[in-house]
């Protein structure tokens, strides 16, 4: 003896599977709009000259690479060096670094989450952007 679902039930099931589940609007988009601008939240976009010397910094930093390489092949190879301490020296960063960025981390955990108002006065918009990037030279796909 088998159970036949109900003929409603059905009807509605077919009904609701008819439906569309999603709607693109394809109409042109106001090129401006009334509303002000508004801060973003987070930190703001850096300016050239704090972009410029972060970048030479970065290059400083990384052109002490080579010479320091250098040195410690020629302690190695002159054998005047010892592994330990060339180890050591290698190490004493980081082993400091650790240490340090671990209370930061437990400092910045300590302080509680910031309360947030926001207050809207007039139209706001939402859009949903969904991104896919795939493949070896990656290519976006943004849909609205």
């Amino acid at each position: 003896m088998s159970i036949q679902p109900d003929p409603k039930l059905i009807a509605a099931v077919e009904e609701a599977m008819r439906q569309p589940t999603s709607y693109r609007d394809d109409s042109p988009l106001p090129a401006y709009g009334s509303t002000p601008p508004v801060p973003q939240p987070g930190v703001p976009a850096m300016s050239q000259q704090a972009t410029d010397i972060g970048r030479a910094a970065m290059y400083c930093g990384l052109a002490t690479v080579p010479p320091g390489l250098v040195a410690v092949a020629i302690l190695v190879a002159s054998e005047h060096a010892d592994p330990t301490v060339i180890g050591m020296i290698c190490a004493a960063p980081a082993a400091l670094a650790v240490p340090i960025f671990a209370l930061a981390r437990l400092f910045r955990s300590a302080k509680p989450e910031p309360e947030v108002h926001q207050h809207f006065h007039g139209p706001v918009t939402h859009q949903t952007t969904n991104s896919r990037t795939s493949g070896v030279w990656a290519k976006s796909i943004n849909q609205k």
